[in-house]
């Protein structure tokens, strides 16, 4: 049997350092149907085995986003985007903070050294003593038998994963934004450029009337509604000019540098169509979107304090226990007969507390209830998400072929309509007004190219694409 009581403490923490109070961790039942129709509970998902795998997470973004110059602001983006910077260095800091309470599990191993000279007066002599020694030891170790630092470094490890989740939340909408201000930006250059041949257009049958009137051919009114016309393409040119300005600005700051021109799109036209969200997906995928993970992460570390609230009702055990050299001449110290050791064990058990231990382990409880609460609803917003984008994704399907008929439909009107006006069979009204609801079909049909791109980058994120 051995003598030594510091190795037999150490032995009963280590015995006993397993126990833990936390209670055991189960997903809470997930609140939303398993079908984007809503026609059948979704899983209980009480296990990690009950995951549905997300097959848009495997898709990386470089393949949702084939477009060559739209990855190259993208990848700009991930690299200098001061809000991804911040959410890296946060997954560091948490990472540190675990790495501190996970050491609070081992003891703290140091080295004292003191020297100690006195000098004093008796009986009018000058006596004098000294003192030096050296100590290997640990300082107020505490013994984790009823598991509240192991809880407590449970928690930290949680938000750690959290924040690691957060991260990946993060680079997921940055990807999104970053692709919406592209696509953004392309819609409006190709709106100004259909604004300006709009405009080339319409001075050119300016001149024409213009040299009309002055043959007598066309009326003084035909000239003023050319005129008009012009003024009012004109004025468009200059809307675009300055939302193109805005594009290129907003784009700048989400990516956190001056993007290159060469890297910008000529227009959405010219820009390859981001990849379509599979069919069938499952509303379980949620689970794995990095958000509610994250929530999920934080659901845990709330958990894991209830353990560490319940532990401190219990005894806490401290350890000091230290082993040297002690002698009254420096020289003297590690010579033989002059080890030295000490042992001081110390328990506090909370007798009275003024309601806080059992205050503390409330507060916790009800954090648990909040966290559940928060969860939930992070999966029901997400859900609504994929819902509402999956509903638009049909209607765009509809809305963009019906807009091309309407802009052929158009066209063919504002020809005829011009043919007549040559022929001299009617005013030039019906032209304008022809030519006018021309140019905003386009401009229309432009915007809903832009939506239904727009619907395929909002799908990526709010399916928690991948990174």
């Amino acid at each position: 049997m051995t003598r030594n009581p510091t190795l037999l403490l150490a032995g009963l923490a280590l015995l006993l350092g397993g126990c833990s109070m936390a209670p055991k961790y189960t997903r809470p039942t997930s609140p939303i149907p398993s079908s984007w129709s809503g026609d059948s509970k979704g899983p209980t998902a009480d296990a990690d085995a009950d995951v549905i795998p997300n097959p848009v997470a495997d898709i990386q973004w470089q393949e949702f986003f084939p477009d060559q110059k739209m990855q190259e602001v993208i990848q700009l983006a991930l690299t200098n985007n001061r809000d991804l910077r911040v959410a890296a260095l946060n997954v560091e800091k948490a990472q540190a903070l675990y790495r501190i309470q996970r050491a609070e599990l081992l003891p703290t191993v140091g080295v004292l050294a003191v020297g100690n000279r006195q000098e004093l007066a008796f009986d009018e002599q000058l006596i004098t003593s000294e003192q030096y020694s050296v100590n290997l030891g640990v300082a107020a170790w505490e013994l984790d038998l009823f598991g509240r630092n192991r809880s407590l470094k449970d928690a930290a490890l949680e938000r750690y994963f959290a924040t690691q989740h957060a991260r990946s939340a993060a680079q997921i909408s940055l990807v999104a934004a970053v692709a919406n201000s592209y696509l953004a930006l392309a819609a409006d250059r190709e709106n100004l450029q259909l604004a300006r041949s709009t405009l080339k257009t319409q001075e050119d049958n300016y001149k024409l009337i213009r040299q009309s009137t002055e043959l007598g051919v066309a009326s003084a009114l035909d000239l003023s509604q050319a005129r008009a016309q012009v003024e009012a393409a004109r004025t468009d040119v200059a809307v675009f000019i300055g939302l193109v300005a805005l594009d290129e600005n907003a784009l700048d700051l989400v990516t956190g540098v001056c993007v290159p021109g060469e890297m910008l799109p000529d227009s959405l036209e010219s820009v390859q169509a981001p990849k379509d969200v599979p069919a069938g997906v499952s509303s379980g995928v949620l689970l794995q979107r990095p958000d509610i993970l994250m929530a999920e992460d934080q659901l845990k570390a709330m958990n894991a304090n209830i353990g560490a609230a319940r532990a401190a009702f219990f005894p806490r055990i401290t350890l000091t226990a230290s082993a040297g050299t002690l002698s009254t001449e420096l020289s003297g110290l590690f010579q033989a007969g002059t080890s030295t050791w000490g042992f001081g064990p110390q328990i506090t058990l909370p007798i009275f507390t003024g309601g806080a231990n059992r205050a503390n382990l409330k507060a916790a409880h009800v954090d648990h209830e909040i966290g559940v609460a928060q969860y939930e609803k992070s999966i029901q917003t997400a859900f609504r998400e994929v819902k509402d984008s999956l509903a638009l994704r049909d209607t765009l399907e509809d809305q963009m072929k019906a807009q091309q008929s309407l802009v052929d439909a158009v066209g063919d009107s504002y020809r005829l309509f011009d043919l007549r006006y040559k022929a001299g069979i009617d005013g030039y009204l019906g032209v304008l007004i022809a030519q006018r609801s021309l140019f905003s079909a386009r401009e229309q049909l432009v915007n809903i190219r832009l939506a239904r791109f727009a619907n395929r980058v909002v799908l990526y994120k709010v399916l928690g694409g991948g990174v």
